[in-house]
């Protein structure tokens, strides 16, 4: 592993995003927990904590403890990376937060920052504030997965959601046919329970539309991390 850390880039990225396309801070904090747990460390240990110097460097930034080198908020307080599918971002790293702290708490340890010392309990209550902004305590009071709460995105970029069923619309629909469906400005026929939409921009503001793919497109990527994040509150 020492041999190939450096040219993996493990121990070289200081990261500020953990997404479909980029793994190094979900890497970084999965080998921290070797230290943690003080087992098979041996002359790997320097390694490790190289490894452990860069998750850190991204918790921080994600709490605003990094001195300057912070993932942007929104107004609003959600963690702000990219214009396309932001909420992914959010989730994945929400996930590596609570993970963490999980870690921090069983070694009675606390997360060394730049700007100061964040207790696992603060890492537990700031994942919890990213997940009920997704939920709908946000500016725009809406609930960014599809199906929950009184308000949430009624024109999501998913075919089989804006497609109707055979049962309503017994006739055959063609793949081109469905952009008929597309194009029209009216809620998905089937609620798409569950996903969760790319999200609002970095100023808070969502545009709820079928073809605002950026903004209104789910994917599994986004709703897989917050299951973790979820069951880990449930037991807070």
């Amino acid at each position: 592993m020492s041999q190939n850390a450096e040219a993996f880039g493990g121990t070289g990225w200081s990261v500020l995003e953990f997404s479909w396309d980029n793994k190094y801070a979900g890497l970084q904090v999965l080998l921290s927990k070797v230290l943690f747990e003080g087992r098979g460390a041996g002359d790997y240990a320097d390694t490790l904590r190289q490894f452990q110097a860069k998750a850190e460097f991204f918790l921080c930034a994600c709490l605003q403890k990094n001195n300057g080198h912070n993932i942007k908020l929104t107004p609003g307080g959600l963690l702000y990376v990219d214009d396309w599918n932001n909420m992914q971002y959010v989730s994945s790293s929400t996930f590596l937060l609570t993970v963490y702290a999980d870690y921090l708490a069983v070694s009675r340890g606390a997360l060394k920052c730049p700007d100061g010392e964040v207790k696992p309990a603060e890492m537990i209550r700031f994942a919890k504030a990213q997940v009920d902004y997704v939920l709908g305590n946000n500016p725009r009071g809406m609930s960014y997965m599809v199906g929950y709460g009184p308000r949430f995105p009624a024109e999501v970029h998913h075919r089989g959601s804006s497609v109707p069923s055979i049962k309503s619309s017994p006739g055959k629909i063609t793949c081109k046919g469905g952009f008929d469906y597309f194009s029209k400005s009216t809620p998905n026929p089937n609620v798409l329970v569950g996903a969760i939409v790319g999200g609002p921009d970095g100023n808070d503001h969502y545009n709820d539309s079928r073809q605002n793919f950026q903004q209104a497109e789910p994917s599994t990527v986004t709703v897989a991390p917050i299951v973790g994040v979820l069951a880990r509150l449930l037991h807070n």
